[in-house]
């Protein structure tokens, strides 16, 4: 199944049909973690739905720079339990990275207009295996070795949100929000290491979210500087 993403769209969060597959779960009710990733599964379509998908192609285009005036294409796979491969395809050079569920390789252009393949290292292969495969951490959250506790609620970019922390495989903690009402992902935090090793945090936030085939996918994923959830008790 291909599912094309595009960086130029509305920017609404809350799909109907997941709003009316979520009816009954009360923003102001105080909910259990599970009851939290239950409700959240719903509103993605249903665990069942997701379950029966083995493979996933995602097509789409990165912007980057002022305006997104720097737009380059890229082709994202997933194969069942874990295996994925990233195409991106820059001033007319392509990079590939390949993870088959234990090891990673990495292809790059040299300016020579060769290209050289390393192996993923230790901290490549803990990402990818906490990425949680083709539907993501949340779902079949235990069976992929990850907790999760719920830290309270707050408020992102004005909708009422759980927040989630997630102790990953690796070790990382990640903090994820799910909309109150809709019970869609609004963001997520996670670890990240620049080019010269230094670390910090960056956060995604998921828009526009569509129905696709009884899947509700965000097709807008934005990545920019930490900001702060706001919390609301």
């Amino acid at each position: 199944m291909a599912i094309g993403t595009s960086a130029a769209g509305a920017e609404g969060v809350t799909a109907a049909g997941a709003a009316k597959a979520t009816a009954g779960g009360a923003a102001g009710a105080e909910l259990t973690v599970q009851q939290i990733l239950e409700r959240h599964a719903a509103a993605r379509g249903g665990a069942e739905v997701w379950h029966n998908i083995q493979t996933m192609a995602w097509t789409g285009h990165i912007e980057s720079g002022p305006g997104g005036i720097s737009k380059h294409p890229f082709l994202l796979m997933f194969r069942r339990p874990a295996a994925t491969r990233f195409e991106i395809l820059g001033e007319g050079r392509r990079s590939v990275r390949v993870f088959d569920g234990t090891m990673g390789w990495k292809q790059r252009p040299t300016s020579q207009g060769t290209f050289e393949v390393k192996e993923y290292g230790a901290e490549e292969i803990d990402s990818s295996r906490d990425a949680g495969g083709l539907d993501g951490p949340l779902l079949d959250s235990k069976a992929k070795g990850i907790s999760i506790a719920l830290e309270g609620i707050d408020s992102v970019e004005g909708h009422r949100a759980y927040h989630l922390k997630l102790t990953l495989p690796s070790g990382q903690v990640r903090d994820d929000w799910i909309d109150a009402e809709s019970f869609l992902e609004l963001r997520y935090d996670r670890a990240t290491r620049n080019a010269v090793g230094a670390t910090g945090i960056v956060s995604v936030y998921l828009r526009n979210y569509q129905t696709v085939n009884g899947l509700v996918m965000p097709l807008l994923i934005e990545t920019g500087d930490r900001r702060a959830a706001t919390p609301t008790r």
